[in-house]
């Protein structure tokens, strides 16, 4: 993946890259479908998609990434903004965000236990043994997308892969707090001010 791509537009290239977009929303049925139509309408592949519970009860966070200038970023947030079911949605850059993926490997555990070097190779990627069993190895990886690849081609070289997945990006921002709270405490002191 790389980390940044050039788009061709009418006059000057618009820089290409990745970003993460932040949804907060309740869990409504068929709100993901509204958010990914989104997306589509601009042209913009979604690299990685997860969604979970966030800290505050009864709210869903969406963390979606995409590759973008900045200038459609902006507009795919507003619009994501307008929804009736979204509470707030940003967008983020890699230095806004600590992120992690988790990947899974099933490897031979014939090959896997005659492979050179199996010990290293789990501290060197700090993985971890998932399940082990007179068929397959389950090997976990925790990281970024580049620590999870360089992982598979290294055991893609030497033992071969037998499944591989990658989780979507999980994200939180570096902020003191999740930026909804703030949005929230906000709103609910407006109320009390009127009240």
């Amino acid at each position: 993946m790389k980390s940044t791509e050039k788009k061709k537009t009418t006059g000057e290239p618009a820089e290409r890259k990745l970003f993460t977009v932040i949804i907060f929303s309740e869990n409504t049925v068929g709100l993901l479908n509204q958010i990914t139509i989104i997306f589509t309408r601009r042209q913009l592949n979604i690299e990685t998609l997860s969604v979970s519970p966030s800290a505050i009860e009864g709210i869903h966070k969406f963390t979606i990434t995409t590759f973008a200038d900045r200038v459609t970023i902006e507009k795919v947030v507003k619009q994501i903004d307008k929804r009736v079911d979204i509470l707030k949605a940003y967008y983020n850059t890699d230095e806004d965000l600590v992120y992690q993926e988790i990947a899974l490997y099933k490897l031979s555990t014939a090959l896997f236990i005659r492979m050179d070097g199996v010990e290293e190779l789990i501290r060197k990627y700090n993985a971890r043994v998932l399940e082990i069993n007179e068929d397959c190895v389950v090997l976990e990886k925790n990281g970024h997308y580049e620590d999870t690849q360089a992982l598979f081609r290294e055991l893609s070289e030497r033992t071969g892969v037998l499944q591989f997945i990658r989780s979507g990006r999980i994200a939180i921002t570096k902020s003191k707090v999740e930026r909804l709270s703030d949005m929230l405490a906000a709103m609910e002191h407006k109320l009390e001010r009127k009240r």
